[in-house]
C-alpha cells in the first residue's frame, strides 16, 4: 500500500479504498483475514482515522470487508457478504425509528453548540450528495458523514458512537439494505431540500427547530418504508390473483372438454 494524498480531503477515502481492494484483489489481503487497526492504516496511508473509517464502509457496501464489534474488519470470503446473524437482521422500520429517536436529540444538542466551521462542511457533504458526478456510494457516504457531523457538533463522544453505530446497522442487515434500497424511488420531497432545512434550523442556534428538522426528515423515511410496504403487499395480492385467475381458467377449460 502507498501513502495517499489529495488536495480534496472528501476524495481521499476513495484512493484508501481502491488500494485496499486492488490489495484483496492481488490476494495480499486473504479471506478471513484481519486488517490492521484503523489507527495504523491512518499511519500507513498518511490520512485521518474518519477517512479510514469512510474507506471501510465503502468496501463493507461493496461487500469486500466485514466490521465485527470488538474484533476488527476482515477480509470476506468472495468478496460475498455472508447471511446475517438473526440478532443483526434488523428491519429498516426499526432503524429508521431509533435514528428518527436518536439523531433528533443529537440535532436539538447540537444547534447549541455547532460551528460555523462545521455548518460549511455541512455545505460540502450537502452539495457532494447532490453533485450529478456522484456515484451512488459516494453520495450515501457524503449523506452517513452529514450525520454523523451533525452528531459530533454534539461534543458527545457517546452520542456521536450511537449515531454511527445504528446509522451502520443498514450495513449488517441485507433485509434492511433492501427495503432501504426499495424506498429510495418513492420519496416525494427530494432530500436536498429536507438537508438544507436541517442545516438552516442549526443556523439559527435553535435545538426545537433543529431536532424538528431531524424528526421531519426522518420520518419522511419511515413513511416511504410504509408507502413500500404497502405498493410491495399490493404487488403480491396482484400476484396471487392472476395465478388464480389462471388456475380457474385452466379448470374452466379442462371441464368444457
Amino acid at each position: 500500500m502507498t501513502t495517499t494524498t489529495a488536495a480534496n480531503p472528501l476524495r481521499l477515502y476513495q484512493r484508501v479504498a481502491a488500494d485496499i481492494g486492488q490489495a484483496i484483489a492481488d490476494g495480499r489481503h486473504q479471506p478471513g483475514q484481519r486488517l490492521a487497526s484503523e489507527r495504523d492504516l491512518a499511519e500507513e496511508f498518511g490520512v485521518s482515522r474518519p477517512t479510514i473509517r469512510r474507506a471501510v464502509i465503502a468496501l463493507e457496501m461493496r461487500g469486500l470487508l466485514e466490521a465485527r464489534q470488538g474484533s476488527g474488519v476482515y477480509v470476506r470470503a468472495g468478496g460475498q457478504p455472508p447471511p446475517p446473524p438473526r440478532d443483526l437482521d434488523i428491519g429498516a422500520f426499526d432503524q429508521a425509528e431509533a435514528r428518527r429517536l436518536f439523531e433528533g436529540e443529537a440535532a436539538a444538542l447540537a444547534a447549541t453548540l455547532i460551528t460555523e466551521e462545521e455548518l460549511a462542511y455541512l455545505e460540502t457533504l450537502l452539495a457532494e450528495m447532490n453533485s450529478e458526478e456522484a456515484t451512488k456510494e459516494q453520495s450515501e457516504l457524503a449523506d452517513r458523514q452529514f450525520h454523523i457531523t451533525i452528531a459530533q457538533a454534539t461534543r458527545n463522544s457517546a452520542i456521536v458512537r450511537v449515531v454511527e453505530n445504528t446509522w451502520d446497522l443498514r450495513y449488517k442487515s441485507r433485509l434492511c439494505m433492501q427495503m432501504l434500497e426499495k424506498a429510495r424511488h418513492v420519496r416525494k420531497r427530494p432530500l436536498n431540500d429536507e438537508h438544507r432545512d436541517i442545516i438552516e434550523s442549526l443556523r439559527t442556534r435553535d435545538p426545537k427547530a433543529a431536532r424538528s428538522a431531524m424528526q421531519t426528515h426522518l420520518g419522511g423515511l419511515i413513511e416511504n418504508l410504509l408507502l413500500t410496504a404497502e405498493l410491495e403487499a399490493m404487488e403480491q395480492t396482484r400476484e396471487r390473483l392472476a395465478s388464480k385467475r389462471e388456475e380457474i381458467a385452466l379448470r374452466a377449460a379442462s371441464a368444457a372438454k
